[in-house]
């Protein structure tokens, strides 16, 4: 890798990003080897490249039931992608480079920092460590308690069975890939309540972001001392709250008189939460999305694009980008200059890049949006649904995907990769290195928004 970068002089942006397409591309030959599927279970070139792309993007989007194609030997793969593109491609490399007692180099810092969107490279390696022992503990704790489930409730009758699904569903879960086992989401699990609880917690544990996660850890530990948490994780929290508030409350709004017109106090609660947690970025359902209204069909687009925290599992625009938006555009209501939150002023690159975010993200999902309504002629509620999906890695179908055009499948595998690459990340990959400004130019005010 480093040879490669030398020799290309690229950028460390550049090589991350190359990595996760070029990760897409050997993973799908791998999932078309013979010896991963059932027998007499072939597919084709392009459904495994799309089966690749959903799982190291974490989208959870599938044109296959990979319960019907995969053997036990495919399925370890899947959950081995999801893990590689859920914690990160180098926060991988890391962890082998550290096994095998490589010295983590300059080089390597950088491609962290740019894996992970990090603007600093101190602590990196120590960063990774802590993550990669925090994800696997989670990610265990789910597997047991899930398998266990399972297997006491009887939905398994052997204990492999149920431990195997149980830790397949947990990592799937936190790394808000979306894929099952049961080729039908968590429909089966519509009334288990115990079941929904630990893949909420699993799918917020994964989206809320790594930082918030370890200072929250850090804060358990060290209950006595005092610790002010960082500006990331108070909004990271309080978005993640009203977010998950707000969604819960417009799905029992629109669909209390259609699809909860006859559930109970309890089903509507679950039905209604659940689907709020879900479509951030976690991509699983206990019911038929595409029974779902327009309206609510809308809203939840809107959740899938803003998507999770920065520094998490998710994609989207991130949830810390839509709230340096609304807190500048509060502030310029207020007659104010500077944005303050939290007692703290916001940076106005962050306020800059924010915007920068936003536009370019809009003006993919747009594109992708006409370029599928060209190639495949669905109702155009399910389509922005689909590509608001991709974009956010989130997963949720209203069942169209499998029906998809090879070219539809490809820009919805573009716009997969893009999402977990980060908007940030590609423009970074475009950007040409900065150049001292020596000439200045007289300003002049242009008339905008009026």
């Amino acid at each position: 890798m480093s040879t490669i970068y030398r020799k290309k002089k690229l950028r460390p942006v550049q090589l991350v990003v190359l990595i996760y397409v070029v990760a897409t591309f050997v993973s799908a030959g791998i999932l078309r080897l013979p010896f991963m599927h059932k027998p007499g279970v072939s597919i084709s070139f392009t459904d495994a490249l799309f089966t690749a792309a959903s799982s190291i993007s974490v989208t959870g989007l599938t044109v296959i039931s990979v319960s019907d194609v995969f053997n036990t030997a495919g399925l370890i793969v899947l959950i081995i992608l999801f893990q590689i593109g859920g914690i990160g491609i180098m926060t991988l490399g890391t962890f082998f480079w550290l096994l095998f007692g490589q010295r983590i180099g300059l080089e390597q810092r950088m491609f962290i920092a740019a894996d992970h969107n990090r603007p600093t490279l101190s602590g990196l390696v120590g960063l990774m460590r802590s993550i990669l022992a925090l994800a696997f503990v989670i990610e265990l704790i789910g597997a047991v308690l899930l398998g266990t489930h399972t297997l006491l409730t009887g939905y398994h009758d052997h204990w492999y069975t149920a431990y195997f699904h149980g830790l397949f569903a947990s990592v799937s879960a936190f790394t808000n890939a979306g894929f099952d086992l049961n080729g039908s989401s968590l429909i089966p699990f519509a009334h288990d309540y115990y079941y929904q609880i630990v893949t909420m917690l699993l799918i917020i544990s994964g989206g809320i972001g790594f930082p918030v996660l370890l200072e929250l850890k850090w804060k358990v530990l060290h209950r006595k001392e005092r610790h002010r948490f960082s500006l990331l994780t108070k909004i990271a929290i309080l978005m993640f709250g009203v977010l998950t508030t707000l969604g819960a409350v417009m799905f029992f709004v629109f669909e209390h008189n259609q699809f909860l017109a006859d559930k109970n106090w309890h089903e509507t609660l679950f039905y209604s939460l659940f689907h709020s947690v879900s479509s951030r970025s976690g991509g699983m359902t206990t019911m038929d999305i595409g029974a779902l209204g327009p309206s609510t069909l809308m809203m939840l687009s809107g959740l899938m694009f803003i998507g999770a925290s920065p520094s998490s599992v998710g994609g989207g625009i991130r949830t810390t980008t839509f709230f340096v938006m609304i807190a500048a555009v509060w502030s310029y209501m207020r007659g104010q200059r500077n944005s303050k939150v939290f007692g703290r002023e916001l940076d106005e690159d962050d306020i800059r890049r924010s915007f920068i975010v936003f536009f370019v993200a809009t003006a993919l999902v747009f594109t992708a949006f006409v370029l599928l309504s060209f190639t495949d002629p669905f109702p155009l509620q399910q389509l922005i649904f689909e590509v608001c999906s991709a974009f956010g890695t989130t997963g949720l179908s209203t069942g169209i995907t499998p029906e998809l055009s090879i070219a539809g499948k490809i820009i919805l595998i573009t716009v997969m990769i893009i999402g977990r690459v980060g908007i940030l990340n590609m423009l970074l990959l475009l950007k040409q290195e900065d150049h001292p400004v020596r000439i200045r130019y007289p300003k002049e005010t242009v008339i905008v928004g009026q």
